[in-house]
Protein backbone atom coordinates (compact mmCIF):
# COMPACT_ATOMS: atom_id res chain seq x y z
CA UNK A 1 0.00 0.00 0.00
CA UNK A 2 1.30 3.45 -0.90
CA UNK A 3 1.92 5.83 1.97
CA UNK A 4 -0.81 8.36 2.75
CA UNK A 5 0.13 11.88 1.78
CA UNK A 6 -1.65 14.24 4.12
CA UNK A 7 -0.20 17.73 4.38
CA UNK A 8 -1.16 21.31 3.69
CA UNK A 9 0.59 21.28 0.31
CA UNK A 10 -1.63 18.48 -0.98
CA UNK A 11 -4.81 19.24 -2.86
CA UNK A 12 -7.37 17.98 -5.35
CA UNK A 13 -6.37 16.69 -8.81
CA UNK A 14 -8.24 17.10 -12.09
CA UNK A 15 -9.70 13.62 -12.36
CA UNK A 16 -13.47 14.14 -12.80
CA UNK A 17 -14.95 13.55 -16.22
CA UNK A 18 -17.83 15.75 -17.35
CA UNK A 19 -20.38 12.93 -17.04
CA UNK A 20 -19.29 12.21 -13.46
CA UNK A 21 -19.47 15.91 -12.57
CA UNK A 22 -22.98 16.01 -14.05
CA UNK A 23 -24.11 13.01 -11.97
CA UNK A 24 -22.69 14.49 -8.76
CA UNK A 25 -24.29 17.87 -9.47
CA UNK A 26 -27.62 16.21 -10.22
CA UNK A 27 -27.36 14.46 -6.87
CA UNK A 28 -26.80 17.86 -5.22
CA UNK A 29 -29.93 19.30 -6.82
CA UNK A 30 -32.61 16.65 -7.25
CA UNK A 31 -34.49 16.09 -4.01
CA UNK A 32 -37.92 15.13 -2.74
CA UNK A 33 -38.81 18.82 -2.27
CA UNK A 34 -41.00 18.51 -5.37
CA UNK A 35 -43.23 16.05 -3.48
CA UNK A 36 -43.86 18.67 -0.77
CA UNK A 37 -43.77 21.91 -2.75
CA UNK A 38 -46.07 21.04 -5.68
CA UNK A 39 -49.32 21.57 -3.69
CA UNK A 40 -48.08 24.90 -2.28
CA UNK A 41 -47.11 26.12 -5.76
CA UNK A 42 -50.52 25.03 -7.09
CA UNK A 43 -52.28 27.00 -4.35
CA UNK A 44 -50.14 30.08 -5.04
CA UNK A 45 -50.59 30.55 -8.80
CA UNK A 46 -53.51 28.39 -9.89
CA UNK A 47 -53.79 26.06 -12.85
CA UNK A 48 -53.21 28.62 -15.62
CA UNK A 49 -49.75 29.58 -14.39
CA UNK A 50 -48.74 26.33 -12.69
CA UNK A 51 -46.27 25.10 -15.30
CA UNK A 52 -45.17 28.64 -16.17
CA UNK A 53 -43.88 29.32 -12.66
CA UNK A 54 -41.77 26.15 -12.78
CA UNK A 55 -40.37 27.15 -16.18
CA UNK A 56 -39.61 30.64 -14.86
CA UNK A 57 -37.80 29.15 -11.87
CA UNK A 58 -35.80 26.95 -14.22
CA UNK A 59 -34.78 29.89 -16.42
CA UNK A 60 -33.69 31.94 -13.38
CA UNK A 61 -31.73 28.97 -12.05
CA UNK A 62 -29.95 28.57 -15.40
CA UNK A 63 -28.98 32.27 -15.27
CA UNK A 64 -27.47 31.69 -11.83
CA UNK A 65 -25.69 28.59 -13.11
CA UNK A 66 -24.16 30.59 -15.97
CA UNK A 67 -22.77 33.06 -13.43
CA UNK A 68 -21.27 30.25 -11.35
CA UNK A 69 -19.87 28.57 -14.48
CA UNK A 70 -17.91 31.73 -15.36
CA UNK A 71 -16.58 32.06 -11.81
CA UNK A 72 -15.64 28.36 -11.60
CA UNK A 73 -13.84 28.38 -14.95
CA UNK A 74 -11.91 31.58 -14.20
CA UNK A 75 -11.10 30.86 -10.53
CA UNK A 76 -11.15 27.06 -10.05
CA UNK A 77 -10.79 26.05 -6.42
CA UNK A 78 -12.10 23.37 -4.06
CA UNK A 79 -13.72 26.13 -2.01
CA UNK A 80 -16.18 27.07 -4.75
CA UNK A 81 -18.03 30.24 -3.79
CA UNK A 82 -15.82 30.56 -0.68
CA UNK A 83 -12.93 31.27 -3.05
CA UNK A 84 -15.00 33.71 -5.14
CA UNK A 85 -16.12 35.66 -2.06
CA UNK A 86 -12.60 35.73 -0.62
CA UNK A 87 -11.22 37.16 -3.84
CA UNK A 88 -14.05 39.67 -4.19
CA UNK A 89 -14.49 40.93 -0.63
CA UNK A 90 -11.46 39.78 1.36
CA UNK A 91 -10.61 37.01 3.84
CA UNK A 92 -13.28 37.93 6.40
CA UNK A 93 -16.15 37.63 3.92
CA UNK A 94 -14.78 34.34 2.62
CA UNK A 95 -14.29 32.90 6.08
CA UNK A 96 -17.75 33.97 7.29
CA UNK A 97 -19.21 32.23 4.24
CA UNK A 98 -17.21 29.05 4.91
CA UNK A 99 -18.21 29.21 8.56
CA UNK A 100 -21.89 29.54 7.56
CA UNK A 101 -21.56 26.49 5.32
CA UNK A 102 -19.86 24.58 8.09
CA UNK A 103 -22.21 25.60 10.91
CA UNK A 104 -25.51 26.32 9.11
CA UNK A 105 -25.96 25.46 5.44
CA UNK A 106 -24.20 22.18 4.65
CA UNK A 107 -24.56 20.70 8.11
CA UNK A 108 -28.11 22.03 8.46
CA UNK A 109 -29.10 20.48 5.12
CA UNK A 110 -27.56 17.15 6.12
CA UNK A 111 -29.50 17.20 9.40
CA UNK A 112 -32.73 18.30 7.68
CA UNK A 113 -32.52 15.57 5.05
CA UNK A 114 -31.53 12.95 7.61
CA UNK A 115 -34.71 13.80 9.54
CA UNK A 116 -36.70 13.43 6.31
CA UNK A 117 -35.17 9.99 5.74
CA UNK A 118 -35.76 8.96 9.37
CA UNK A 119 -39.36 10.18 9.30
CA UNK A 120 -40.24 8.05 6.28
CA UNK A 121 -38.31 5.02 7.50
CA UNK A 122 -40.05 5.25 10.88
CA UNK A 123 -43.44 5.36 9.18
CA UNK A 124 -42.52 2.30 7.11
CA UNK A 125 -41.25 0.27 10.09
CA UNK A 126 -43.73 1.74 12.60
CA UNK A 127 -40.98 3.03 14.85
CA UNK A 128 -41.81 5.52 17.62
CA UNK A 129 -41.07 9.20 16.95
CA UNK A 130 -38.35 9.10 19.61
CA UNK A 131 -36.30 6.77 17.38
CA UNK A 132 -36.10 9.24 14.49
CA UNK A 133 -33.11 11.15 15.90
CA UNK A 134 -31.07 7.97 16.27
CA UNK A 135 -32.02 6.84 12.77
CA UNK A 136 -31.03 10.23 11.32
CA UNK A 137 -27.67 10.06 13.11
CA UNK A 138 -27.04 6.50 11.90
CA UNK A 139 -27.44 7.36 8.20
CA UNK A 140 -25.07 10.33 8.54
CA UNK A 141 -22.43 8.17 10.25
CA UNK A 142 -22.76 5.50 7.54
CA UNK A 143 -22.35 7.99 4.69
CA UNK A 144 -19.41 9.75 6.34
CA UNK A 145 -17.71 6.36 6.62
CA UNK A 146 -18.47 5.63 2.95
CA UNK A 147 -16.88 8.89 1.80
CA UNK A 148 -13.89 8.41 4.10
CA UNK A 149 -13.21 5.19 2.17
CA UNK A 150 -12.22 7.38 -0.77
CA UNK A 151 -13.47 9.63 -3.55
CA UNK A 152 -14.14 6.69 -5.87
CA UNK A 153 -16.41 5.03 -3.31
CA UNK A 154 -18.28 8.29 -2.72
CA UNK A 155 -18.76 8.86 -6.45
CA UNK A 156 -19.85 5.26 -7.07
CA UNK A 157 -22.37 5.52 -4.24
CA UNK A 158 -23.66 8.80 -5.69
CA UNK A 159 -24.07 7.35 -9.18
CA UNK A 160 -26.08 4.38 -7.90
CA UNK A 161 -28.26 6.60 -5.72
CA UNK A 162 -29.03 9.06 -8.53
CA UNK A 163 -30.03 6.15 -10.79
CA UNK A 164 -32.39 4.82 -8.10
CA UNK A 165 -33.87 8.30 -7.59
CA UNK A 166 -34.54 8.60 -11.32
CA UNK A 167 -36.28 5.20 -11.32
CA UNK A 168 -38.45 6.34 -8.42
CA UNK A 169 -39.62 9.44 -10.28
CA UNK A 170 -40.22 7.33 -13.40
CA UNK A 171 -42.52 5.15 -11.27
CA UNK A 172 -44.58 8.21 -10.28
CA UNK A 173 -44.84 9.37 -13.89
CA UNK A 174 -45.69 5.86 -15.09
CA UNK A 175 -48.43 5.50 -12.48
CA UNK A 176 -50.15 8.61 -13.82
CA UNK A 177 -49.66 7.51 -17.43
CA UNK A 178 -51.45 4.20 -16.88
CA UNK A 179 -54.18 5.58 -14.62
CA UNK A 180 -57.45 7.14 -15.68
CA UNK A 181 -57.13 10.94 -15.82
CA UNK A 182 -58.87 12.82 -13.03
CA UNK A 183 -61.84 15.07 -13.92
CA UNK A 184 -60.94 18.57 -15.07
CA UNK A 185 -61.29 21.43 -12.61
CA UNK A 186 -64.67 23.18 -12.65
CA UNK A 187 -63.78 25.99 -10.24
CA UNK A 188 -63.57 29.48 -11.75
CA UNK A 189 -59.99 30.70 -11.49
CA UNK A 190 -58.85 34.22 -10.62
CA UNK A 191 -55.49 35.77 -11.42
CA UNK A 192 -52.85 34.95 -8.80
CA UNK A 193 -51.86 37.71 -6.39
CA UNK A 194 -48.34 39.04 -5.94
CA UNK A 195 -48.16 37.19 -2.62
CA UNK A 196 -49.20 33.99 -4.40
CA UNK A 197 -46.51 34.40 -7.06
CA UNK A 198 -43.91 35.23 -4.41
CA UNK A 199 -44.78 32.22 -2.27
CA UNK A 200 -44.80 29.90 -5.28
CA UNK A 201 -41.42 31.17 -6.48
CA UNK A 202 -39.84 30.63 -3.05
CA UNK A 203 -40.88 26.98 -3.11
CA UNK A 204 -39.97 26.46 -6.78
CA UNK A 205 -36.46 27.82 -6.24
CA UNK A 206 -36.15 25.73 -3.08
CA UNK A 207 -36.91 22.61 -5.11
CA UNK A 208 -34.51 23.66 -7.89
CA UNK A 209 -31.68 24.75 -5.56
CA UNK A 210 -28.37 23.17 -4.66
CA UNK A 211 -26.57 23.53 -7.99
CA UNK A 212 -24.14 26.16 -6.65
CA UNK A 213 -22.27 23.48 -4.71
CA UNK A 214 -20.97 22.13 -8.02
CA UNK A 215 -18.41 24.96 -7.97
CA UNK A 216 -16.52 22.99 -5.30
CA UNK A 217 -15.65 20.48 -8.05
CA UNK A 218 -14.04 23.13 -10.27
CA UNK A 219 -10.49 22.17 -9.29
CA UNK A 220 -11.20 18.48 -10.02
CA UNK A 221 -13.00 18.71 -13.38
CA UNK A 222 -10.76 17.47 -16.21
CA UNK A 223 -12.42 19.81 -18.70
CA UNK A 224 -11.82 23.14 -17.00
CA UNK A 225 -13.34 25.04 -19.92
CA UNK A 226 -16.72 23.35 -20.31
CA UNK A 227 -17.00 20.64 -17.66
CA UNK A 228 -18.64 22.68 -14.92
CA UNK A 229 -20.80 24.60 -17.42
CA UNK A 230 -22.25 21.33 -18.72
CA UNK A 231 -22.65 19.94 -15.19
CA UNK A 232 -24.40 23.06 -13.87
CA UNK A 233 -26.73 23.81 -16.76
CA UNK A 234 -27.27 20.14 -17.63
CA UNK A 235 -28.30 19.22 -14.09
CA UNK A 236 -30.86 22.05 -13.95
CA UNK A 237 -32.33 21.16 -17.36
CA UNK A 238 -32.60 17.47 -16.45
CA UNK A 239 -34.05 18.25 -13.03
CA UNK A 240 -36.58 20.71 -14.47
CA UNK A 241 -37.69 18.14 -17.07
CA UNK A 242 -38.20 15.55 -14.32
CA UNK A 243 -40.07 17.99 -12.09
CA UNK A 244 -42.36 19.13 -14.91
CA UNK A 245 -43.15 15.50 -15.71
CA UNK A 246 -43.85 14.74 -12.03
CA UNK A 247 -46.15 17.78 -11.80
CA UNK A 248 -47.96 16.60 -14.92
CA UNK A 249 -48.37 13.20 -13.26
CA UNK A 250 -49.89 14.78 -10.15
CA UNK A 251 -52.34 16.86 -12.19
CA UNK A 252 -53.33 13.93 -14.41
CA UNK A 253 -53.77 11.47 -11.56
CA UNK A 254 -55.27 13.71 -8.86
CA UNK A 255 -56.68 16.62 -10.82
CA UNK A 256 -55.44 20.15 -10.22
CA UNK A 257 -57.85 20.75 -7.35
CA UNK A 258 -56.83 17.43 -5.81
CA UNK A 259 -53.15 18.36 -6.07
CA UNK A 260 -53.70 21.77 -4.48
CA UNK A 261 -55.59 20.17 -1.58
CA UNK A 262 -53.17 17.28 -1.06
CA UNK A 263 -50.60 17.06 1.71
CA UNK A 264 -48.81 14.09 0.14
CA UNK A 265 -49.64 13.94 -3.60
CA UNK A 266 -47.15 11.19 -4.44
CA UNK A 267 -48.52 8.93 -1.71
CA UNK A 268 -52.10 9.57 -2.85
CA UNK A 269 -51.29 8.94 -6.51
CA UNK A 270 -49.32 5.72 -6.03
CA UNK A 271 -51.78 4.38 -3.45
CA UNK A 272 -54.61 5.14 -5.86
CA UNK A 273 -52.89 3.17 -8.64
CA UNK A 274 -51.03 0.40 -6.77
CA UNK A 275 -52.84 0.17 -3.44
CA UNK A 276 -50.84 -0.21 -0.23
CA UNK A 277 -47.72 -1.20 -2.14
CA UNK A 278 -47.78 2.26 -3.74
CA UNK A 279 -47.39 3.88 -0.34
CA UNK A 280 -44.43 1.59 0.36
CA UNK A 281 -42.85 2.54 -2.98
CA UNK A 282 -42.99 6.28 -2.27
CA UNK A 283 -41.44 5.79 1.16
CA UNK A 284 -38.54 3.99 -0.56
CA UNK A 285 -38.24 6.77 -3.18
CA UNK A 286 -38.12 9.47 -0.50
CA UNK A 287 -35.59 7.51 1.53
CA UNK A 288 -33.22 6.89 -1.39
CA UNK A 289 -33.48 10.52 -2.55
CA UNK A 290 -32.69 11.76 0.95
CA UNK A 291 -29.63 9.52 1.18
CA UNK A 292 -28.47 10.71 -2.27
CA UNK A 293 -28.79 14.34 -1.21
CA UNK A 294 -26.84 13.79 2.03
CA UNK A 295 -24.08 11.98 0.16
CA UNK A 296 -23.80 14.82 -2.38
CA UNK A 297 -23.41 17.40 0.39
CA UNK A 298 -20.77 15.21 2.06
CA UNK A 299 -18.84 15.39 -1.22
CA UNK A 300 -19.14 19.20 -1.59
CA UNK A 301 -19.27 20.47 1.99
CA UNK A 302 -15.88 19.28 3.25
CA UNK A 303 -14.19 20.89 0.24
CA UNK A 304 -15.35 24.34 1.36
CA UNK A 305 -14.16 23.68 4.92
CA UNK A 306 -10.83 22.37 3.60
CA UNK A 307 -10.31 25.44 1.39
CA UNK A 308 -11.03 27.88 4.23
CA UNK A 309 -8.81 26.01 6.70
CA UNK A 310 -6.04 25.82 4.09
CA UNK A 311 -5.98 29.64 4.07
CA UNK A 312 -6.03 29.86 7.89
CA UNK A 313 -3.07 27.81 9.17
CA UNK A 314 -4.35 28.01 12.76
CA UNK A 315 -7.09 25.54 11.77
CA UNK A 316 -4.45 22.86 11.38
CA UNK A 317 -5.54 19.51 10.00
CA UNK A 318 -8.88 20.79 8.72
CA UNK A 319 -6.82 22.31 5.90
CA UNK A 320 -5.18 19.04 4.84
CA UNK A 321 -6.05 16.83 1.88
CA UNK A 322 -5.65 13.05 1.94
CA UNK A 323 -4.21 12.39 -1.52
CA UNK A 324 -4.36 8.62 -1.13
CA UNK A 325 -8.14 8.72 -0.70
CA UNK A 326 -8.78 11.89 -2.70
CA UNK A 327 -10.81 13.55 0.07
CA UNK A 328 -10.29 16.21 2.77
CA UNK A 329 -10.65 13.60 5.51
CA UNK A 330 -10.48 15.81 8.62
CA UNK A 331 -12.90 18.35 7.14
CA UNK A 332 -15.26 15.48 6.30
CA UNK A 333 -15.14 14.24 9.89
CA UNK A 334 -15.78 17.76 11.19
CA UNK A 335 -18.81 18.22 8.89
CA UNK A 336 -20.19 14.90 10.11
CA UNK A 337 -19.69 15.83 13.76
CA UNK A 338 -21.50 19.19 13.46
CA UNK A 339 -24.33 17.51 11.53
CA UNK A 340 -24.77 15.08 14.41
CA UNK A 341 -24.93 17.99 16.87
CA UNK A 342 -27.66 19.63 14.78
CA UNK A 343 -29.56 16.34 14.66
CA UNK A 344 -29.39 16.25 18.45
CA UNK A 345 -30.72 19.85 18.51
CA UNK A 346 -33.50 19.03 16.03
CA UNK A 347 -34.52 15.97 18.05
CA UNK A 348 -35.70 18.29 20.82
CA UNK A 349 -37.64 20.59 18.47
CA UNK A 350 -41.34 20.04 17.76
CA UNK A 351 -40.58 19.60 14.06
CA UNK A 352 -36.94 18.88 13.26
CA UNK A 353 -37.46 19.35 9.50
CA UNK A 354 -39.02 22.84 9.74
CA UNK A 355 -36.52 23.85 12.42
CA UNK A 356 -33.68 23.17 9.98
CA UNK A 357 -35.46 25.02 7.11
CA UNK A 358 -35.86 28.17 9.20
CA UNK A 359 -32.26 27.86 10.38
CA UNK A 360 -30.85 27.74 6.84
CA UNK A 361 -32.98 29.66 4.33
CA UNK A 362 -32.13 33.35 5.05
CA UNK A 363 -28.42 32.51 5.29
CA UNK A 364 -28.51 30.68 1.95
CA UNK A 365 -30.01 33.62 0.04
CA UNK A 366 -27.80 36.19 1.78
CA UNK A 367 -24.64 34.50 0.53
CA UNK A 368 -26.11 33.73 -2.89
CA UNK A 369 -26.62 37.50 -3.24
CA UNK A 370 -22.96 38.10 -2.44
CA UNK A 371 -21.90 35.37 -4.88
CA UNK A 372 -23.97 36.93 -7.66
CA UNK A 373 -22.41 40.34 -7.03
CA UNK A 374 -18.91 38.82 -6.87
CA UNK A 375 -18.97 38.08 -10.60
CA UNK A 376 -19.21 41.81 -11.36
CA UNK A 377 -16.61 42.68 -8.70
CA UNK A 378 -14.12 40.11 -9.99
CA UNK A 379 -14.53 41.18 -13.62
CA UNK A 380 -13.48 44.67 -12.56
CA UNK A 381 -10.76 43.56 -10.12
CA UNK A 382 -9.13 40.88 -12.30
CA UNK A 383 -9.81 41.87 -15.93
CA UNK A 384 -6.58 40.14 -17.02
CA UNK A 385 -7.68 36.67 -15.83
CA UNK A 386 -8.62 34.34 -18.69
CA UNK A 387 -12.30 33.44 -18.66
CA UNK A 388 -12.82 30.20 -20.63
CA UNK A 389 -16.55 30.86 -20.33
CA UNK A 390 -18.16 34.29 -19.98
CA UNK A 391 -21.78 34.99 -19.07
CA UNK A 392 -23.65 36.28 -22.13
CA UNK A 393 -25.46 39.63 -22.01
CA UNK A 394 -23.18 40.91 -19.25
CA UNK A 395 -23.97 42.72 -16.95
CA UNK A 396 -27.73 42.28 -17.35
CA UNK A 397 -27.95 38.55 -16.56
CA UNK A 398 -25.76 38.82 -13.41
CA UNK A 399 -27.79 41.84 -12.26
CA UNK A 400 -31.02 39.91 -12.81
CA UNK A 401 -29.67 37.00 -10.77
CA UNK A 402 -28.53 39.40 -8.02
CA UNK A 403 -31.99 41.02 -7.89
CA UNK A 404 -33.59 37.57 -7.60
CA UNK A 405 -31.31 36.58 -4.72
CA UNK A 406 -32.00 39.82 -2.82
CA UNK A 407 -35.75 39.35 -3.30
CA UNK A 408 -35.57 35.77 -2.05
CA UNK A 409 -33.50 36.84 0.97
CA UNK A 410 -36.06 39.49 1.92
CA UNK A 411 -38.95 37.06 1.42
CA UNK A 412 -37.26 34.39 3.53
CA UNK A 413 -36.60 36.84 6.39
CA UNK A 414 -40.27 37.89 6.33
CA UNK A 415 -41.36 34.23 6.25
CA UNK A 416 -39.06 33.05 9.05
CA UNK A 417 -39.34 36.19 11.18
CA UNK A 418 -37.20 36.46 14.29
CA UNK A 419 -35.99 32.91 13.72
CA UNK A 420 -33.85 34.26 10.86
CA UNK A 421 -31.57 35.87 13.45
CA UNK A 422 -30.41 32.46 14.69
CA UNK A 423 -28.82 31.28 11.45
CA UNK A 424 -27.58 34.76 10.50
CA UNK A 425 -26.16 35.33 13.98
CA UNK A 426 -24.29 32.02 14.00
CA UNK A 427 -22.90 32.87 10.55
CA UNK A 428 -21.59 36.23 11.75
CA UNK A 429 -19.83 34.50 14.64
CA UNK A 430 -17.44 33.36 11.92
CA UNK A 431 -15.94 36.87 11.80
CA UNK A 432 -15.23 36.68 15.53
CA UNK A 433 -13.72 33.21 15.15
CA UNK A 434 -11.35 34.42 12.41
CA UNK A 435 -10.34 37.48 14.47
CA UNK A 436 -9.51 35.26 17.45
CA UNK A 437 -7.52 32.85 15.27
CA UNK A 438 -5.53 35.71 13.77
CA UNK A 439 -4.92 37.22 17.22
CA UNK A 440 -3.69 33.86 18.48
CA UNK A 441 -1.37 33.49 15.49
CA UNK A 442 -0.01 37.04 15.84
CA UNK A 443 1.23 36.18 19.32
CA UNK A 444 3.33 33.33 17.90
CA UNK A 445 6.56 33.66 15.89
CA UNK A 446 5.72 34.65 12.32
CA UNK A 447 5.56 31.87 9.73
CA UNK A 448 4.94 32.01 6.04
CA UNK A 449 1.26 32.12 5.23
CA UNK A 450 -0.65 31.26 2.11
CA UNK A 451 -2.04 34.08 0.05
CA UNK A 452 -4.96 34.31 -2.31
CA UNK A 453 -4.24 32.97 -5.74
CA UNK A 454 -6.24 33.62 -8.80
Amino acid sequence: MSPVVDDRAAGPRRHLGTATALVVTLGMTITTDILKTAPTVAQGVGESYFYAVWLLGGVLSVIGALCFAELAAAFPDAGGDYHFLRLAYGPYAGFVYAWSRFSVLHTGWIALTAFLFADHLASLLHWPAAAEGGCAAAIVIALVATNLAGMRMGLLTQTVLVALVALGFVAIIGAAWWSEPAPASTVAESSPSFAGWSSAMIYVLLALGGWGDAATLSAEARDGRRGLLIALVGSIVLMLAIYLAVNWAFVRGLGFDGLAASEAPAVELLTQVFGKSGGLLIVIVVGVTAVSSINAVLIAGPRVTFAAARDVPALGRLGTWNEDRGVPAFALLAIGAVSLLLIAFGSYADDGFNAMVEYMTPVYWFFMSLSGLSLIVLRRRFPQVERPFAVPFYPWLPLLFLALCIAMFCSSVVYVGWGALLGLGISLIGALVLALLQLRRSRRPRASSSGVST
